[in-house]
């Protein structure tokens, strides 16, 4: 049994589309940008902000930097708060706690705003260490965040496994030598998940104990 199993936050136990498509169109109109359909700004679900910035609106390295200041005045406010947790989550954590495992949360947002998102939805409870980036740009790469919470938690790679909805998870994961599982009701698709990895697919979070089990 793998008994460390680290979670990513957006797209895998929380949907945070409202409050983080907001919070970008907030930061682009301050570059005179407006988007009149949020929807297509969820691609800036899960990955680093100013990666996306840059990647999604050409953005040089120094205005993604001042574009995710902006982002967080509304993000650290009201935009945090703007989200909902995935329908079985709860469940499926009790489920593991419950079984033995050891569960932490491993996410490119920073910490100071994942707990709070933790505590806020009722979650905190669950985990035995929760584990982000910082607010001044360290630690954003996925796999210095996996490598760290496993640090913390004396955790070896045969023994722990990681669960996300986008390829920086997996990517982060075999960046660790750890298996990962791919969500597909977050905000990564099926072809991007298998294309960088994933060991296995969870359609509902319900799935995810039976994966785990089997890996």
């Amino acid at each position: 049994m793998r008994k460390y199993i680290l979670f990513d936050l957006d797209g895998t136990l929380t949907d945070p589309a409202e409050g983080i498509t907001k919070s970008v169109a907030y930061a682009l109109s301050a570059y005179g940008i407006s988007v009149s359909d949020r929807s297509r700004l969820n691609c800036f679900i899960g990955p680093p902000l100013a990666e996306s910035f840059s990647v999604y609106y050409g953005f040089s390295e120094e205005k993604a930097k001042a574009a995710v200041e902006k982002y967080r005045e509304y993000f650290s406010v009201t935009g945090l708060f703007e989200n909902k947790v995935y329908e079985g989550v709860p469940e499926m954590l009790s489920t593991l706690r419950k079984s033995g495992h050891i569960l932490a949360v491993a996410t490119s947002k920073p910490t100071v705003f994942s707990d709070r998102i933790l505590e806020r939805f009722g979650l905190m409870s669950y985990f035995e260490y929760t584990l982000g980036s910082e607010l001044d740009g360290r630690r954003v790469n996925k796999a210095e965040v996996i490598r760290e919470v496993m640090a913390h938690l004396g955790a070896a790679p045969e023994d722990t496994l990681m669960v996300g909805d986008r390829k920086h998870d997996i990517l982060g994961a075999k960046g660790c030598s750890i298996p990962a599982i791919g969500v597909l009701y977050g905000y990564g698709d099926e072809a991007e998940l298998t294309g960088t990895g994933a060991a296995a697919l969870a359609a509902s979070p319900a799935d995810i104990p039976g994966l785990i089990c089997r890996l």
